[in-house]
């Protein structure tokens, strides 16, 4: 039987949405082994002066214990 476990992760770019998910994801998976999906919780954009800084990302990433 197999057991997997759930972590929340931030992550951010100066791109886009779809980068800052990108980038989520690689770091969770040198940190987290078998990684086997990731759900966008939620988003938001940091702004100043009028203008979008950043691009955040609010996943939770389901991975499988090892036995």
């Amino acid at each position: 039987m197999s057991i997997a476990k759930t972590t929340e992760i931030s992550a951010g770019s100066k791109v886009s949405f779809d980068d800052a998910i990108r980038m989520g994801m690689q770091r969770a998976t040198k940190t987290l082994d078998n990684v086997k999906s990731a759900w966008v919780q939620s988003q938001e954009v940091i702004a100043g002066d009028g203008a979008i800084d950043e691009y955040r990302v609010h996943l939770k990433v389901t991975f499988i214990l090892d036995d």
